[in-house]
């Protein structure tokens, strides 16, 4: 009974501080906070936890170990069914980002509080929040990555991996809530477009990510980019700007 009781209270403290940590950042929520709306002593959280910067990492570990495992799962099952052949571009980018924003529709991986708790701290200035996620995504990044390079042998790796960059920066904005869309365009969003409308958001992002790894090559004010290869030494690409295609 008492170890039950110890399951439930630490669960609750997770459950706490995720949900302050989404409303309030890692700087703005104190200890304090997360013991009182969780109804537990200090002692309790550092028996448990030990800082709040491990029970930060154990709000995002109990998502990120499940989520990376089914990334994993599913580009493994994709490269099964396709017996050697490279995956389409499209099959890829949704076992990446459409396994994340899936998670929306499932309350026991936290729902839209974890996602929005993960599109806020992916911009968030802290540095050990940026190594932990890091080291987190680091294998499941180099798979999907490989993946690419191996669905589009002529665009260039740098491409790709800009281009994916990009995709993780509008994914983040996009699950991190619509407060800053509000800012910025003072527009009043409607409740059928809130962030909470997942199946607004998701065709919307996953249309708007697709868009962007198919559009052309960039054109560079040179007469051609220099690209290093894996050996150190240089070449040059004629700044053509192709089509890619994703589909």
């Amino acid at each position: 009974m008492a170890e039950v009781k110890s399951v439930d209270t630490r669960e609750r403290i997770l459950d706490v501080a995720e949900r302050l940590f989404m409303g309030h950042g890692y700087d703005g929520t104190s200890m304090r906070m997360i013991t009182s709306e969780a109804s537990v002593n200090l002692a309790a959280v550092n028996y448990h936890f030990g800082s709040k910067e491990s029970l930060m990492q154990e709000v995002f570990r109990r998502r990120l170990d499940w989520l990376n495992e089914e990334r994993m799962r599913v580009l493994n099952t994709l490269e099964r069914e396709a017996a050697g052949k490279a995956l389409k571009p499209s099959q890829i980018v949704d076992g990446f980002f459409g396994t994340l924003l899936r998670m929306a529709d499932d309350e026991k991986r936290g729902g839209t509080t974890f996602l929005r708790l993960l599109g806020r701290t992916l911009t968030d200035p802290s540095e050990f929040i940026r190594t932990f996620l890091a080291h987190e995504y680091a294998a499941v990044v180099d798979r999907y990555k490989e993946a690419l390079f191996k669905a589009l042998p002529d665009v260039p790796k740098a491409e790709i991996v800009w281009r994916f960059h990009f995709m993780l920066g509008a994914t983040s904005y996009a699950i991190a809530g619509t407060d800053a869309l509000r800012l910025v365009t003072d527009w009043q969003i409607e409740e059928s477009d809130s962030i909470d409308r997942m199946d607004r958001l998701v065709p919307r992002l996953m249309s708007f990510l697709l868009g962007g790894l198919r559009s052309p090559l960039p054109q560079f004010s040179d007469a051609a980019a220099t690209v290093e290869t894996k050996a150190g030494h240089t070449t040059t690409e004629a700044n053509a700007g192709p089509t890619v295609d994703s589909k």
